[in-house]
């Protein structure tokens, strides 16, 4: 390696700004127009953990489109720490119902209300082998079951955002079109995995065919409608033996988690030489057990390879395929983005009872008059002072 390459570039004094670092900062780069960024928001278990959170790719299009493939549990902290206004993320593909791929839906539902999105999220999903196993079924009972979330924050804040559109599609439709606007492209094929419903995404856009596979085992589908694929996003899982010694499986599951309904090293590098894309992915294991899934990819496939960890990001062309990692802070607050959200609903019930208002205390209200009233001062908020409503109100004299 010549010293120009070393680490992005050589530094010319000492006072300068550094070359490229393989890094990328959130928020610093405009895509070009046929350019697609791709970001691992979450590459291993259903295991919640701190340092690896559970399936999710979040896509960026050089025409401002974002799209999230699968939500697992834990991504949306990778997610927030990108600083996305939460109006850009609203359209969420989900490849199946486990946890570790949808599990973060409520942190994305929730905090993007009270982050500032005006609108709705947008799902998309497959059906299931019966009704309650699809995904109209599921966001249902989601919402069913966080309704005194969605209650008291439609009262307090706007209700337009805590709605959920639903698109259901056909599990079983071979290269079906499940999307098609702003020059976006995204069609299924079934996937193998654990019981019906699963399926693969294929992205086309600006004359590029990208994939995200969700979860499954090798299939004649995936083989069939991905051949010659610019990038391709497939699980791998690790070694039987890394899941007897790291994961605490018995013998008798770990060798058909591995290489039954999920798919193998050897069984990665086989789709992958056989499809032949411009760059394969793997993902869907602890980091701990990469280095056992790498060598089993190597055995049977010698093309461009990522084994993805969390926050890895790769930028899409027809001349190139730039892999890096993000660059985010631990600690990151909403981003605002142009399009305010709606007031709220006038006439709606309110979700307190007069017993529960009551029992407010008021020196500790009227405590905080001069940090409100300066506030109100600020904002022009004197006409809507919610504080004169209240019995305990005593103004600041």
């Amino acid at each position: 390696m010549s010293t120009a390459q070393a680490a992005g570039g050589m530094i010319e004094g000492p006072n300068v700004i550094a070359p490229d670092r393989y890094v990328y900062y959130p928020g610093t780069e405009v895509l070009a127009e046929d350019e697609v960024r791709v970001i691992a928001c979450g590459t291993g278990m259903p295991d919640a953990r701190r340092g690896q959170a559970s399936a999710c790719f979040l896509f960026e299009f050089g025409n401002g489109e974002k799209m999230i493939f699968d939500i697992g549990t834990g991504s949306m902290r990778n997610i927030n720490a990108l600083m996305i206004p939460a109006e850009y993320l609203t359209k969420v593909f989900l490849s199946h119902l486990h946890t570790d791929h949808w599990g973060d839906l409520d942190s994305l539902w929730a905090g993007g209300w009270t982050a500032g999105r005006p609108v709705p999220l947008e799902v998309w999903g497959p059906s299931g082998m019966r009704e309650d196993m699809g995904t109209k079924h599921a966001i249902a009972g989601f919402l069913q079951a966080f309704n005194w979330d969605y209650v008291t924050r439609a009262y307090k804040i706007t209700p337009s955002p805590g709605n959920i559109t639903v698109h259901e599609f056909d599990y079983k439709a071979v290269n079906n079109e499940v999307y098609n606007q702003n020059g976006i492209r995204v069609r299924t094929v079934p996937a193998i995995h654990a019981g019906d419903g699963p399926v693969s995404f294929i992205i086309d856009y600006a004359g590029m065919t990208l994939v995200y596979g969700g979860d499954t085992s090798p299939n004649k589908w995936f083989v069939e409608h991905t051949k010659g694929a610019d990038f391709v996003i497939h699980e791998a899982f690790a070694t039987p033996e890394f899941f007897v010694r790291d994961y605490n499986q018995p013998p008798q599951l770990a060798w058909r988690a591995c290489c039954q309904f999920h798919t193998s090293g050897p069984a990665f590098g086989k789709i992958m030489s056989t499809i032949q894309p411009r760059h394969a992915v793997s993902y869907h294991t602890f980091e701990e057990g990469i280095d056992g899934v790498r060598d089993g990819i190597r055995e049977t496939y010698d093309g461009p390879l990522s084994v993805a960890v969390d926050n890895m990001v790769w930028n899409i062309t027809k001349d190139k395929i730039v892999e890096r990692m993000v660059v985010s802070t631990d600690r990151a607050s909403g981003v605002p983005g142009p399009t305010r959200q709606p007031p709220p609903v006038r006439g709606q019930a309110n979700p307190m009872s007069k017993f529960i208002a009551e029992g407010e205390w008021g020196p500790a209200f009227n405590a905080q008059n001069r940090l409100l009233d300066a506030h109100s001062e600020k904002y022009n908020l004197q006409e809507q002072d919610w504080r004169k409503q209240r019995p305990w109100y005593e103004p600041t004299q």
